[in-house]
């Protein structure tokens, strides 16, 4: 399949559809080098919460971690988005039995923050005011947190999709983030820059684009990428450590939280590659099952926080509250 351009996937999304699933890691967990594989890992004792719903802290190891949010999509539960070519009966049963809507499908986005001594994180950065999507809060949700844009010193993107770069720029066009570098594949900062609908984001965050090779250690024993594919050319998940505490970022890797880890061959639009990133949803859920690892989601309920449990010859989600 071709490369969806970032504006032709804001126009389908406002009628009715949504942004893609993304894809696995690039190796399946027999060839994934040992050294970047999560390890089991137990959470740590719940975190003092804020005041403010919109943010969720937890403890990643030593690391201090606050769920974000942003905002919320709904898509039309037609076939178009999710579960593509499906029978309408199997699929209404599947929301059904999980105590789920069956006419609207509902995402929250979430970015990730993480304290790393006097290093700032923050995985993706929402939808800002895309118009399919009622977001835009990131910037409130993150002074909840007690963080200033301008303290956030890096930026990790799983990729170019508009719910996850949105908020990288102001609405007057200015960086959002201004002293942090923008961290992202080669294969996917390529893709950004050959894309004319997203040249004034390219131009404007060029100065501060730090590119990796797939599967690299960014932050060396903290940030490790976990290359994908079918999805985007260069999605990337991201591995966050510390001491013998894991987190495995997921970015598109799945979507919705029924649909995608109970069915993770049903086809959604929006996969550049369907049958690959059919395929990588499930090994990439098969690995954290195997492996016990601690998830998060972005686009889970929020604040995406769990582990896939194996169940038959599928999976479910297990939120950690």
């Amino acid at each position: 399949m071709t490369r969806t351009p970032v504006s032709a996937l804001a126009a389908a999304l406002v009628a009715g559809a949504l942004l893609s699933a993304c894809s696995q890691p690039k190796s399946a967990a027999t060839d994934t080098p040992a050294a970047t594989t999560p390890a089991a890992s137990a959470p740590a004792p719940p975190a003092p919460q804020p005041a403010n719903a919109d943010v969720f802290r937890f403890k990643i190891g030593a690391l201090d971690a606050m769920a974000l949010k942003d905002g919320d999509i709904d898509a039309a539960n037609d076939g178009k988005t999710f579960a593509v070519g499906q029978p309408v009966d199997a699929v209404n049963a599947l929301l059904t039995a999980a105590g789920q809507p069956t006419d609207t499908l509902h995402l929250s986005i979430q970015p990730l923050l993480v304290r790393s001594g006097a290093q700032v994180l923050l995985f993706d950065t929402g939808a800002g005011d895309a118009s399919f999507a009622r977001a835009g809060r990131l910037p409130a949700s993150l002074r909840a947190a007690g963080v200033e844009p301008s303290q956030v010193t890096d930026i990790f993107l799983s990729h170019h999709h508009p719910d996850h770069v949105g908020g990288l720029l102001d609405k007057d066009g200015t960086l959002a983030f201004a002293n942090a570098k923008i961290h992202l594949s080669a294969p996917e900062w390529e893709v950004m820059k050959n894309d004319k609908a997203a040249a004034a984001l390219v131009a404007a965050i060029a100065p501060k684009v730090e590119t990796f090779q797939p599967g690299a250690a960014i932050v060396p024993g903290v940030v490790t990428a976990v290359a994908v594919d079918g999805h985007t050319p260069g999605h990337s998940a991201y591995e966050i450590a510390s001491g013998d505490q894991r987190l495995l970022y997921i970015g598109d890797s799945a979507h919705h939280s029924v649909i995608s880890v109970q069915r993770p061959e049903w086809t959604v639009q929006f996969d550049e590659n369907a049958p690959l990133a059919q395929t990588s949803r499930r090994a990439l859920m098969q690995r954290a099952a195997d492996g016990k690892l601690r998830v998060y989601a972005v686009h889970f309920p929020f604040p995406g926080l769990g582990q896939f449990k194996a169940q038959g010859d599928s999976f479910v989600w297990e939120p950690e509250r």
